[in-house]
């Protein structure tokens, strides 16, 4: 199965690069942040793009060898999205609150 390809300005445009506000942040992403506008971190996406492909071809060797894949996303802009998407792979999903302790 062929992987999906993307360019780094595709996710520019998507608004891959924009992390949370500057006082909601975990210390250990620091080594992924490329600077900081308007109070919000900004990720580095020359280091996003090797690493989300490194991640689809993990995403797609589970799927492949009959392993499950959970998709979460917890926002309501991306809901509806999210369960088309898992439903139409056969996998599961997570689109509402997270609770703790489900898995």
């Amino acid at each position: 199965m062929a992987l999906p390809t993307f360019s780094m300005r595709q996710l520019l445009e998507a608004g891959v690069h924009f992390g949370h506000h500057t006082r909601r942040w975990n210390p250990r992403m620091a080594p992924y942040l490329y600077g900081v506008r308007n109070g919000i971190h900004i990720i580095d996406l020359q280091q996003t793009v090797p690493m989300l492909y490194a991640a689809l071809q993990q995403v797609r060797d589970v799927a492949a060898g009959g392993g499950r894949v959970l998709f979460v996303g917890t926002k309501r802009a991306a809901s509806e999205i999210l369960a088309t998407s898992a439903q139409q792979c056969g996998q599961h999903f997570v689109n509402h609150r997270w609770l703790g302790g489900m898995l």
